[in-house]
């Protein structure tokens, strides 16, 4: 299929990449920092699509040249979303250096009324004129070492480093000493990370995203990944033999980007999702990691309180001039308004949760407040 411009866009299976487009990929992503993502990899898309029946990838070409990538999924009645819609941390383009192209264009070549995201990197500009707001997704910068980034840290958070220091001590002598692995294997743990989040999701009310058979599949597949683009990177806190904390993340050179991270209920008091945060930053930086993206969304406090800065995602939606594309654009111009009116409103924000929670509709849906 063609786009009416320059740009010739051919659509294909995820597991339709070849050796030549994998290369090609990679090629762009060391080219251009901003979409060297392992979410934005080529790994990542063909693992998705082992899952996703809707997952397609656009080439797009110039005329005998590739200058780019667009992974995306195909919902009903036209709407596109990024290949594993909402769940993706990181959501672009991958691009030749010096590509041009029109998000219009591109999409009309999918076959798509509208293209909906809400982690988009920023530094895409032909998207700009789409968005309908930004929000910033903490780092850790490690590019210096862990070292230098924990002396920063004290002087930024003293009281938060010394609090830190007296559970990591605490639990290590009323539990076990403690140990971690920055790189497990073991799918059990995997399963027992799942199985924490979910009934997190239940307590909290939320759709268990891990009752969808897909996704722990996806994850299954992704931890047995190394590829040059992505590896799924599983790490694991210990206290003695009791397994108390882990996160599930995607890996490149030097970016780690966290996806799912739960603890044992049993031992919330000691923060052992902080602890583990911080022995896998130190075990990280020594491995080479100079980047923890921890990822956007509402605000969390630990979050806040450990990050180096920020780097910005964009929400918003492309549409085509048609019927479907105008109320694709509507609908989700009037989500976004009424999130953004709710999250800038404390008092709004806890009625809409107890009401999501005492209604049960948190449980069916999957969209965010």
């Amino acid at each position: 299929m063609a786009s009416d411009g320059t740009v010739q866009v051919s659509l294909i299976h995820p597991g339709e990449l070849g050796p030549a487009e994998i290369t090609a990929w990679h090629r762009m992503q060391r080219s251009t920092p901003s979409i060297d993502n392992p979410f934005l990899a080529p790994e990542f898309a063909m693992a998705v699509g082992l899952f996703r029946p809707g997952a397609r990838v656009a080439v797009l070409t110039e005329g005998q040249s590739s200058i780019g990538f667009f992974p995306f999924e195909r919902r009903r009645l036209g709407a596109g979303a990024p290949v594993c819609g909402w769940l993706t941390p990181c959501q672009g383009l991958i691009h030749a250096p010096g590509a041009e192209w029109e998000p219009r264009e591109i999409i009309r070549g999918c076959g798509l009324s509208s293209w909906k995201f809400d982690c988009l990197i920023v530094d895409q500009q032909p998207f700009k004129p789409y968005y309908l707001g930004t929000m910033p997704a903490p780092m850790i910068d490690l590019s210096e070492g862990f070292a230098a980034y924990y002396e920063k840290l004290q002087v930024r958070s003293p009281r938060l480093c010394k609090e830190l220091g007296r559970k990591t001590r605490k639990l290590g002598r009323e539990v076990g000493e403690l140990r971690i692995v920055a790189d497990s294997r073991d799918p059990r743990v995997l399963h027992t990370l799942m199985a924490w989040k979910s009934e997190q999701y239940r307590q909290t009310s939320h759709v268990d995203r891990f009752g969808e058979p897909w996704l722990v599949g996806l994850l299954e597949t992704l931890l047995a990944t190394r590829g040059e683009g992505a590896s799924g990177l599983l790490s694991a806190l210990y206290a003695g033999d009791e397994l108390v904390a882990a996160q599930f993340g995607l890996r490149n050179d030097d970016l780690l980007v966290g996806w799912f991270t739960a603890y044992d209920t049993r031992f919330r008091r000691y923060a052992p999702g902080l602890i583990h945060l911080m022995r896998l930053a130190e075990e990280g930086a020594a491995a080479g990691i100079r980047m923890i993206d921890m990822g956007g969304g509402a605000k969390n406090y630990y979050k806040e309180s450990v990050k180096s800065g920020d780097s910005y995602v964009a929400h918003g939606i492309v549409t085509t001039r048609s019927v479907l594309g105008a109320a694709h654009h509507a609908r989700s111009a009037l989500t976004w308004s009424a999130r953004r009116t709710i999250r800038e409103h404390p008092g709004l924000q806890r009625a809409a949760n107890e009401f999501l929670r005492h209604s049960g509709i948190a449980s069916r849906v999957w969209g965010r407040i």
